[in-house]
């Protein structure tokens, strides 16, 4: 956190996405991204450098970047896809990013419990709006679930790994679940639940 505070970054998760983008080849110049649970920003800032067009969507408000399109929409919302639609404007995007987390109780299975629900719903609006060979990116913590969205996720694309980027805390349990080569169906996680 001192790093990122040093640069002017909104946080460490700037340092995370870069670490990911440098091993997985995500974000490119030509890159339409959507950022779900984006703030405060850190990923959202490092995008709107690199990527041809950003959408970043939370439920709080942040301070949004130039040239980014911002909504604030909650995932949980019954026009959630309408008004997602909306901000799109009809595009499809190539990488889907989502840094989204529940707030933790402490009650462990519960907390992984909503954590994976989050993991699936990322997934799910990832496979209605990816171009064929698009991205996925989610956060994710170890224990139940993660083994089995892996082996979903990997019947609508052709590479599925988890990864910890070193700017990760070393104590936690997070990962980050990198679903590559889209295969455009839509036919891995929409409508199971892993939970």
């Amino acid at each position: 956190m001192r790093l990122a505070a040093e640069r002017g970054l909104a946080s460490r998760a700037h340092f995370k996405l870069e670490q990911l983008d440098r091993r997985f080849k995500l974000v490119s110049r030509r890159a339409v991204v959507l950022e779900l649970g984006a703030a405060p920003g850190g990923w959202t800032r490092y995008l709107a450098e690199r990527a041809g067009a950003v959408f970043a969507l939370d439920i709080a408000e942040m301070d949004v970047p130039p040239g980014v399109a911002f909504a604030r929409i909650d995932l949980r919302d019954d026009d959630f896809d309408r008004a997602l639609d909306d901000l799109l404007g009809g595009r499809r995007v190539d990488l889907v990013l989502s840094d989204l987390s529940p707030n933790l109780s402490g009650i462990r299975a519960a907390d992984q419990a909503q954590a994976m629900a989050l993991v699936e719903r990322a997934t799910v609006i990832a496979e209605g709006r990816l171009n064929p060979g698009g991205a996925l990116v989610v956060k994710m913590f170890q224990g139940d679930g993660v083994a089995e969205w892996q082996k979903a996720a990997r019947g609508a694309f052709g590479r599925v790994v988890l990864a910890k980027p070193e700017a990760s805390r070393k104590d936690s349990r997070e990962v980050y679940g990198v679903a590559m080569d889209f295969s455009g169906r839509p036919d891995s996680v929409a409508g199971k639940s892993h939970v």
